[in-house]
């Protein structure tokens, strides 16, 4: 009876703590996410930018967590998760109403920049406290909470691209940009206010004592020499960082190329962006189960190949039913690779904290993410979408295959 009590109460922390989470991911996610796909690189091209300006724009943010993730993680692992998730919903809360003085796309870089740390903060911590409670259930619970979280992007792509097109129809100016920025700050904010309300829920510093800088730089040095001299859990992470190339690419250029040369509208680029998050938010989950029961390494080769397919074939139409189709196809291989991605590097790693581990994945995440849309972008500005897009896929595919044959599935303990 009384152990069956302790596992009533663990199981409450466990549920109370992911329900805080999922709380403030999806806020946090709905307003990252509305201030870029598709607002951002519409509202750059408003302000000038070229194919290069836009990419560098769109990236920039991303380059931020390629700094700061590893650190954040380590810094959480040392002083607990609650001051790190409090630093990143300040990030979220406050920084969308920086775009209000926005007049040229130069600026845009550098708030980018600083809105980054955000993510940068927030993502490995966030997949650090999830990992820290799941036991064996890595896969679903880190599927489940990412496709919850993503349910605020969902909403975003349209709300988006639906309030650009009702404020300013099919050529906005940079006011009515900066009005949607508006609405962003002040959905930002609720993530912040979900910390402060829920501040018990989440877990605080792991000792009494907080140890001395050069215990911290020395735990650092160690996890980070042990995860990036690790050939395997490099491998592995690249593969999302390599599929994120994809995600850049279509978050930077998709809404241009919908507007410009397919004829649709801002509203039709946040639907396609919408229907790619619905495939997230139901698919994820279910991957992540089959990838804990029956192996993570099938389901991020084929997913893979799903995405390189699907790219490639973006450029080749521009009717919008087929789009659709090909969004489908797209979501379902993402959903397969990051589904398993996360959870294998974690029962790969020999880091001491999941934090460090979940940075340095984070970070090569965030290369491959911050990577698509600027390579993108220098490759539009000589080429046109389908070598671009080419050249992007046979990068995918080589990674592929090199996963394939050199990185082992670690044995994992069925209970």
């Amino acid at each position: 009876m009384i152990e069956s009590m302790g596992d009533a109460r663990d199981r409450f922390s466990l549920n109370g703590t992911f329900l805080a989470l999922i709380l403030i991911g999806f806020f946090a996610r709905l307003s990252y996410s509305m201030a870029r796909t598709p607002v951002l690189a519409l509202f750059a091209r408003a302000l000038g930018a070229s194919s290069t300006a836009i990419g560098l724009v769109v990236g920039m943010s991303t380059v931020t967590g390629i700094f700061f993730k590893a650190p954040a993680g380590t810094l959480s692992d040392v002083y607990g998760r609650r001051a790190a998730l409090l630093a990143s919903v300040l990030v979220f809360g406050l920084m969308p109403f920086s775009y209000l003085l926005v007049h040229d796309y130069r600026l845009l870089v550098v708030i980018r920049f600083f809105h980054g740390f955000a993510t940068a903060i927030y993502g490995p911590v966030a997949m650090a406290v999830i990992i820290d409670i799941a036991g064996d259930r890595k896969g679903q619970l880190i599927a489940t909470y990412s496709s919850i979280s993503i349910l605020g992007g969902l909403i975003a792509a349209p709300l988006g691209g639906g309030l650009l097109q009702l404020l300013g129809g099919a050529d906005p100016s940079p006011h009515v940009f900066r009005m949607v920025y508006l609405v962003v700050g002040c959905i930002g904010s609720v993530s912040l206010l979900l910390v402060l309300a829920l501040w018990r829920r989440l877990p605080s510093r792991p000792s009494p004592e907080p140890p001395t800088l050069g215990e911290v730089m020395g735990k650092f040095r160690d996890d980070v020499v042990a995860v990036v001299t690790d050939v395997q859990v490099l491998l592995t992470s690249a593969m999302e960082g390599v599929q994120n190339l994809t995600v850049g690419a279509l978050e930077a250029f998709l809404p241009v190329y919908i507007t410009v040369t397919a004829g649709l509208s801002s509203f039709h680029a946040g639907v396609l962006w919408g229907i790619q998050l619905v495939v997230l938010v139901l698919i994820r989950p279910v991957m992540g189960r089959v990838s804990d029961v029956h192996g993570r390494k099938p389901l991020i080769t084929a997913g893979m190949l799903l995405c390189v397919v699907s790219f490639i074939l973006y450029p080749a139409t521009t009717s919008f039913i087929a789009l659709c189709g090909l969004t489908l196809v797209f979501g379902l291989g993402e959903a397969m690779v990051t589904s398993s991605t996360a959870a294998m590097v974690a029962e790969m790693s020999k880091a001491r904290g999941h934090g460090t581990s979940m940075g340095v994945f984070g970070s090569l995440w965030d290369i491959g993410h911050a990577a698509g849309p600027i390579a993108t972008g220098f490759l539009l500005s000589r080429l046109g979408y389908l070598p671009a897009f080419g050249i992007i896929s046979a990068v995918l595919l080589v990674a592929t295959i090199a996963f394939q044959i050199v990185v082992r599935e670690p044995r994992r303990s069925r209970g």
